[in-house]
């Protein structure tokens, strides 16, 4: 796998991709001084590319191809907070107990830094045990019928042996990682089943689980691990049977947020942000009855969402809604039942997701193993963006194809962009979506699912440059311009 030259030796981005148009804000524009080169970086699983250097491009007159993608950077969308995954436990044991520290070291690398790898800026992590734990626990658990209402017995141990010093070493590449917590569930005594496994929120434990949160976010500062934001409960329409998940209905997450989390972060005073729902698009009634309540919503920083159900217009229709409302996806895994061609399936969700108003992309399991795991139940044949086949010495690491699609925005796309607007001139296969980037560079990212090649112009301030991309292929396109203003 190539990765991208470190940013002193490349240029800088701002990323185009394809989604059905809507206007944006209008802002005063760079005008281009003179043409630019366009780096191009192109994967295909046919021909076995993964971000392959093809000739530069210079933006000059229309080539009269028949499709023409228009970058106006004069309108813009939403801000972009980055990509990532979810440094879960199994991929926190993984690396801390299958990786010698040089080659764990390199990984880190390889995944956060900016300069010189994927450069991921974002990590997702469960608040104790998930699916993807070996063991089954919280930061609370107590003997059958006991309880701790007053968190006597609260502690992040659990956590000190892989997962803190993981996110620590992450940190310590890309120190601007952003780290957003979730619970699959809270204590078994807090819940009607007295498990991690099922059942809902008893209304004494309201307050209890607060303070569980508040309790979460300072130790895990104290430990050098800062939290950016929180949900109150993963998937909260999913009740799971064979590993821990909690149900929670929209009334519940308002009355939570509105009466005991958001006056307990203020009174403690966390600059720490309140992500609502993190369930799928089809569920969106779910966010929006929260949203309703105007003094839970005066807590709600953001709306996260899960891929496994619906569509990413779902998002847009949100939006329309809600507009000052940050929309953010925060799970989406691939795995064994997705069928064809994969890179088209992984590009064309970055693709639609931010061309529906999501300021993130991340997936699911950053490391698995090779048989998928380790897990305690539900999805058996989840990928993640990193296999680590430990069966062989030293263990073999494969980049997945989620490695790629992440690489073709996460290594061009930095946290701050924007996403601008990119339309086609006439109908065509293509698709794409457009960011601009804080130093005002750009990049294109340009996804042909067609079984033949598609020629196109890139149409950027009435100048254009032709580019032929192969069948079942993906290309980022990169370009920096002198720039004076109107």
């Amino acid at each position: 796998m190539r990765l991208v030259p470190s940013c002193t030796a490349r240029l800088a981005y701002c990323t185009v991709l394809l989604s059905f148009v809507m206007l944006g804000t209008a802002i005063a524009a760079p005008q281009p001084q003179n043409s630019s080169t366009i780096g191009v970086y192109e994967s295909s699983e046919a021909l076995h590319e993964s971000l392959a250097a093809k000739p530069t491009l210079k933006f000059g007159k229309a080539s009269g191809a028949p499709i023409a993608i228009v970058v106006d950077d004069s309108h813009i969308y939403q801000p972009i907070e980055g990509f990532g995954a979810s440094l879960t436990d199994a991929s926190a044991w993984l690396l801390a107990e299958k990786l010698s520290p040089a080659a764990r070291r390199q990984l880190l690398r390889d995944l956060f830094d900016t300069k010189s790898g994927l450069g991921l800026t974002i990590l997702r992590q469960p608040m104790a045990s998930s699916d993807f734990s070996r063991t089954d626990y919280s930061y609370d658990d107590r003997p059958a019928g006991a309880t701790d209402p007053t968190l006597a017995h609260f502690s992040i141990a659990p956590d000190r042996r892989y997962i803190l010093p993981m996110l620590r070493e992450a940190l310590s590449v890309n120190p601007k990682l952003k780290v957003i917590a979730s619970p699959w569930s809270p204590p078994g005594w807090m819940k009607t089943s007295g498990s991690m496994t099922g059942g809902t929120l008893l209304s004494s434990s309201f307050e209890p689980l607060a303070n569980y949160f508040v309790r979460f976010v300072r130790d895990y500062q104290s430990e050098g691990v800062p939290v950016f934001a929180i949900t109150p409960q993963n998937e909260p329409r999913n009740i799971p049977k064979d590993y821990p998940g909690m149900g929670m209905t929209p009334e519940e997450q308002a009355i939570f947020i509105r009466d005991h989390l958001g006056p307990a972060f203020r009174s403690a005073r966390l600059k720490t942000k309140i992500l609502i729902f993190d369930h799928n698009w089809d569920m969106m009634d779910f966010p929006s009855a929260i949203l309703r309540d105007r003094q839970a919503a005066q807590f709600v920083a953001g709306t996260a969402t899960h891929c496994y159900g619906g569509i990413p217009e779902a998002q847009t229709t949100f939006h329309k809604e809600f507009p000052e409302q940050p929309i953010w996806l925060t799970e989406c895994s691939g795995g064994n039942w997705q069928k064809g061609n994969l890179l088209i399936q992984q590009v064309g969700l970055v693709i639609h997701s931010t061309r529906n108003w999501a300021r993130s992309v991340v997936l699911w399991n950053l490391v698995l193993d090779q048989n998928y795991g380790p897990h305690l139940g539900g999805c058996t044949d989840c990928r993640a963006v990193i296999l680590l086949d430990h069966s062989t010495n030293p263990p073999t690491i494969t980049r997945t194809v989620d490695f790629t699609a992440l690489a073709h925005v996460s290594e061009f796309v930095r946290s701050g962009a924007v996403r601008i607007d990119s339309t086609s001139s006439t109908e065509s296969a293509l698709e794409h979506v457009a960011f601009r980037n804080p130093d005002g560079s750009c990049v294109l990212l340009v996804l042909n699912p067609a079984g033949t090649p598609q020629t196109f112009n890139i149409s950027w301030h009435n100048a254009q440059a032709a580019y032929t991309l192969p069948a079942t292929s993906v290309a980022t396109f990169e370009w920096r311009v002198k720039t004076k203003r109107k």
